[in-house]
């Protein structure tokens, strides 16, 4: 009788422990890409979302390292997007896929996102990032739990604003003291937006105690501290992928 009990339990730890083990595999190979709802740049009439290319060039990185994606954003559903461009192969690919192309039509809401399913989260730039995402704490909250839980949390462009109020329990800023890039004031002139946007993205990273890293405009930059990963521009979407692929698989 005593050795049907231990085999039974040892049959059931053994269930219990590859369940566990699944799992454990399933949220490793996960990333949560966070895009703006926003669609309004102030008020000039002309519209905004989050930007294409650096979905797509992201994506397409972290896809072909067989990374499976999610989208959330803060109102949820259809977000608007900015820089339509499909002469963009990378961009044609990631629209025209069914799979996804109805994932990030149908993305979550804060409210819906298990942070513990994801190995890492992405903020997607866009100008609509700078009206949305600073002051959202549940997505600041997903952030910082999944760092904490050895996560990576990664951004590019001005998906970086995301990062701006993300603090961790010991009550710091996620980002202070770290290295960091993101558009930079010299870009928002260039694009004629410096008085348009609400606040500058560079100065209040800085602001933050980030040490902001840049390089010129249009240029790629990446900087990666530990297992915080920032870009400058659209041109970063694509190493800022591999970076996110280099610290997840060394983890």
């Amino acid at each position: 009788m005593k050795k049907s009990i231990a085999f039974i339990f040892t049959i059931l730890t053994g269930v219990v422990q590859t369940q566990l083990a699944s799992a454990q595999n399933s949220s490793s190979k996960k990333v949560l890409f966070v895009v703006s709802s926003h669609s309004q740049k102030g008020n000039t009439g002309e519209t905004t979302g989050y930007y294409l290319s650096e979905v797509s060039h992201t994506w397409d990185v972290l896809t072909k390292a067989g990374y499976e994606i999610d989208f959330v954003s803060p109102q949820g559903g259809e977000p608007p997007v900015d820089g339509f461009d499909l002469e963009d192969p990378i961009n044609k690919k990631f629209w025209e896929n069914k799979k996804y192309h109805q994932k990030i039509s149908n993305s979550l809401k804060p409210s819906e996102v298990t942070p513990s399913n994801y190995a890492a989260i992405f903020y997607a730039g866009g100008h609509g990032t700078m009206w949305d995402f600073a002051d959202n704490k549940k997505l600041a909250k997903i952030a910082a739990s999944i760092y904490e839980a050895n996560g990576v949390v990664a951004a590019v462009c001005h998906g970086p604003s995301g990062l701006i109020n993300i603090k961790l329990t010991d009550n710091t800023y996620l980002i202070d003291g770290k290295k960091i890039s993101g558009f930079t004031n010299e870009e928002e002139e260039a694009v004629g937006l410096t008085d348009v946007v609400p606040y500058s993205l560079e100065n209040k990273l800085i602001q933050r105690g980030a040490k902001f890293e840049k390089s010129k405009p249009w240029e790629v930059q990446v900087s990666v501290d530990q297992r915080l990963i920032t870009g400058q521009n659209p041109q970063s979407a694509h190493a800022v992928g591999e970076a996110i692929v280099n610290v997840l698989d060394k983890q």
